[in-house]
């Protein structure tokens, strides 16, 4: 389907990928991965012939139909929903303009006529009559209000715009799919929808994602990229990631024992070179280390971060009594008639068709808002510490390094502890002196952890825990909050790390708030829970 071969993408000042040879067969679904920078986005921008490389060929079989999800939401702003994914398939959309351009006209020419004989011919060739309902049935799956179909693009909610444009890249049935974080802002049910047709989908699909779950269900192989190649692996992403790390400590086992026999012949050879009864046996033995060759193990770009919480003081058995909580933003309610009571031992998920609401009931609880109506009791022995999703303000227009930023939220001072601790955060080198209003979005995550972890608060408000951060720091950061000892309360799109973390769920509505106790992924698909979630909104969900 797709033959890269001898791919090389080189800028004066920096190497992307170098002699890369990989194909891409008809129906498998392929996760690209690797840390952030590596060039995975660009990979697919190579695929799509938005980027040209440096050398080497890219061969698509001919009269295969290629579909790249759009990452501009305001490109298709003039045009109605279901116009934006008709465009999707852009020879369908052109007859389909054709079409209308002369069914307009008063009168038809003979020669406007032969052409429209053409195009009807061709437009029943390409499934035409079954574009609308095909292209509804994939805003119903992805969950776009019917309401919303026949709107300008201008007038969709950004929610709602992402979703269109995973329409549009889905739509006509492509011989080849390049999806670009597809799971972004998506709900829940929305992704369980596209991995069920992704997993039933028969031809090639190439995809970047950073949501474990997501790749886990859909792909059959994984393209690691490392070292300016990519290699091709059979199997999902925690095959892959089980299989990689099995590989390095084989290989470093191989080699600890090459190490001990090659110190052995040194300390050997150290020992009896001037001893002259035994110099034909120090000799022999120095031709020996001569042959041992160790196998290159070529340590990998990616980085794991250091995420633990120490708490430094026990909780008491009470922790959270929510009562009644109402609250609107620009005279729009997000919520209403919110209560829940969260104890010692509870790790929360916070869920919600309404990202605003969610963030909204956070800063609350953090007391940086104020609600209309209701109370919130903390217990007696909470020390409580809150992570937001927008961490602009701790950074923008600070003209502080990293160590001296840090260090404002450090009971110890000490350069050396500051450094220390940063190292930790993979901060390393003069890194740590680099100003912090020139850090990046997956740089800002990792001082914002830093933070966190320097309170020592036995309760934790985080919300959006993964974005700007790269698979290696996700799974560090799920690591972190498996273990934490505390109380916590998570906002989060990440299945594993709600399902992995969280042992009580919290959705909060337009009309209320419903708790519940148990796993995330039973909550999710429990169809008598889902009927009671119904009642939480307005519309239903």
């Amino acid at each position: 389907m797709i033959t890269v071969s001898n791919l090389s993408l080189i800028f004066s000042d920096k190497k992307i990928f170098e002699d890369v040879n990989l194909k891409f067969l008809l129906g498998n679904c392929y996760g690209l991965i690797g840390a952030n920078g590596a060039g995975k986005t660009t990979f697919l921008k190579l695929l799509s012939g938005e980027k040209e490389q440096t050398s080497g060929d890219i061969i698509i079989e001919k009269n295969k139909r290629l579909a790249f999800l759009s990452q501009n939401q305001n490109a298709f702003d003039q045009y109605t929903v279901l116009e934006t994914v008709f465009m999707g398939h852009k020879r369908l959309f052109e007859i389909m303009q054709a079409k209308e351009h002369i069914y307009q006209k008063e009168v038809i020419t003979d020669e406007e006529g032969y052409a429209l004989s053409n195009l009807e011919a061709e437009f029943m060739e390409l499934d035409g009559w079954d574009a609308e309902p095909d292209a509804e049935k994939l805003l119903n799956g992805l969950n776009v209000p019917e309401e919303d179909f026949n709107k300008k693009m201008s007038d969709v909610l950004p929610k709602n715009k992402v979703k269109v444009l995973l329409a549009q890249a889905l739509f006509g049935n492509p011989d080849i799919l390049l999806l670009d974080e597809p799971t972004n802002n998506l709900d829940f049910e929305a992704i369980a929808w596209l991995e069920n047709f992704l997993v039933n989908y028969d031809h090639t699909v190439i995809t970047v994602s950073h949501d474990r779950h997501f790749l886990n269900n859909v792909c059959t192989h994984m393209v690691d990229i490392d070292y300016y190649q990519a290699k091709l692996y059979a199997g999902n992403y925690d095959f892959w990631m089980e299989s990689s790390q099995l590989i390095q400590k084989l290989m470093a086992d191989k080699n600890k024992k090459k190490e001990e026999r090659m110190q052995e012949l040194k300390t050997f050879i150290a020992r009896f070179s001037a001893n002259l009864s035994k110099s034909s046996q120090a000799t022999s033995r120095k031709k020996s280390l001569e042959k041992i060759q160790l196998d290159e193990i070529i340590p990998s770009t990616r980085k794991y971060p250091f995420i633990g919480f120490e708490i430094e003081k026990q909780l008491g058995k009470d922790v959270l009594e929510v009562k009644d909580l109402s609250f609107s933003l620009d005279g729009m309610k997000l919520f209403e008639n919110v209560s829940f009571i969260m104890n010692r031992g509870d790790k929360v998920a916070l869920l919600g068709n309404n990202d605003l609401a969610k963030t909204a009931l956070l800063k609350i609880l953090a007391g940086e808002l104020k609600p209309e109506t209701g109370t919130i009791k903390w217990g007696q022995t909470v020390s409580m510490s809150y992570f937001p999703s927008d961490n602009d303000t701790y950074f923008v227009g600070k003209d502080q390094n990293l160590i001296d930023w840090l260090r404002q939220y450090s009971k110890e001072p000490a350069e050396s502890y500051i450094r220390g601790f940063l190292g930790r955060m993979l901060f390393s080198g003069d890194q740590p002196l680099k100003q912090v209003k020139y850090l990046s979005g997956g740089e800002k995550m990792r001082c914002m952890y830093s933070k966190l972890m320097l309170s020592h608060a036995n309760t934790l408000l985080i919300d959006s825990p993964t974005i700007h951060l790269d698979l290696e720091a996700i799974q560090s950061v799920n690591r972190g909050l498996e273990d934490y000892k505390g109380a916590l309360i998570v906002a989060s799109h990440d299945h594993d790390l709600l399902e992995s973390v969280c042992n009580k769920i919290v959705e909060i509505g337009d009309l209320g708030a419903y708790s519940y106790e148990g796993s995330f992924d039973h909550y999710i698909s429990d169809t008598d829970i889902k009927e009671k979630r119904k009642q939480l909104y307005k519309k239903i969900i």
